[in-house]
């Protein structure tokens, strides 16, 4: 429980946290609007569709954190680009940019005295420049190629001074030009799972099914003629919980799962006579081994199995997938 809890203080701090969100809101709004007559976006981003090298980020303070921000949603969506801080690019680090690259340079103000140190040099190398300012005028502004205006009427900070919703609108408009960026380069889900291979997304959009599954030996098989018990002894050496019922050439005809068994129970008298071809289930869930692991996933929680047969293009028994199998990969 909380300690000294003043509900006047809680009304009034969601009252100020309400009146912040709503700032922001609409500084968005205008944002919105005001690109519904302006060019320069459209510029912008035929600008970085057409740069040969990479898009280069930078700010300082604030400003930087959304420029880091907005570099890195460029890289994870198919546009090459790099975060550079403007103290360190007059130090040394301006080495990292090339006459090819594009230069996106980040000031509310325009007036920033470490790009300003900068940028005249990256215009001498033959980049070209983004400005992202909130004054037209600027000296920031009138250096650049391309000016994005992301003025508001006000922040969010009741003295309008920290930068809240300036930075706010700097970061959705990186966002949307990221978004452009992707679908005009035809950016897929594949590409941007490629660029996360370490996430949830990236298991999920490149694990394929003959990368979990079990398989030879391991999986579970029998003939119609099999005994029941030793049907049984297949299931406990293999571990899945169930066998497959195949043909002569593997082409499954059947399962027979761990769940039958305690279904046969009361029914059988002697499991011994039982063969699989009268107590298995015809027609079993099956899926290819070049399909996506979520694919399985999404069949055996349609239909509330646990195991799937893993056949190939001619119907071949190749494999099984046990749930157990698509957890421990982390597809889910």
């Amino acid at each position: 429980m909380l300690k000294d809890f003043d509900a006047t203080t809680a009304t009034r701090a969601l009252e100020l946290a309400r009146e912040a969100l709503q700032i922001e809101a609409d500084a968005l709004t205008e944002l919105h609007a005001r690109l519904a007559t302006d060019e320069s976006v459209g510029k912008a981003v035929t600008l970085l569709l057409n740069c040969k090298g990479r898009v280069v980020v930078s700010g300082i303070g604030k400003s930087g954190h959304i420029g880091r921000k907005i570099a890195a949603t460029l890289a994870s969506t198919g546009t090459p680009a790099l975060f550079v801080h403007p103290a360190e690019a007059a130090h040394g680090d301006l080495g990292m940019v090339t006459p090819e690259d594009a230069f996106i340079a980040i000031s509310y103000s325009g007036e920033s005295s470490e790009l300003m140190a900068i940028l005249p040099v990256v215009k001498r190398m033959g980049g070209l420049v983004i400005s992202m300012t909130g004054n037209d005028n600027s000296s920031l502004a009138r250096l650049a190629d391309v000016h994005l205006n992301v003025s508001v009427a006000k922040e969010a900070c009741p003295m309008n001074l920290a930068p809240t919703a300036s930075t706010t609108v700097t970061l959705a408009l990186g966002d949307a030009i990221a978004v452009a960026l992707l679908d005009l380069r035809g950016f897929k889900e594949e590409d941007f799972a490629r660029s996360h291979p370490g996430g949830a997304l990236g298991r999920r959009l490149l694990t394929h099914v003959r990368d979990v599954m079990r398989s030879g030996d391991a999986v579970p098989a029998v003939t119609p003629d099999t005994t029941l018990p030793d049907a049984l002894m297949e299931i406990t050496q293999k571990g899945m919980g169930m066998t497959a019922v195949v043909d002569a050439d593997r082409r499954p005809l059947g399962v027979f799962t761990d769940g039958d068994l305690r279904r046969l129970i009361d029914k059988v008298q002697d499991f011994s006579k039982v063969a699989m071809r009268d107590v298995m289930h015809a027609n079993p869930r099956s899926i290819g081994p070049d399909k996506l692991a979520v694919d399985a996933v999404a069949v055996m929680e349609q239909h509330r199995i646990n195991q799937m047969l893993v056949v190939d293009g001619e119907g071949r028994l190749v494999g099984a997938l046990h749930i157990h199998d698509l957890t421990r990969a982390k597809v889910i």
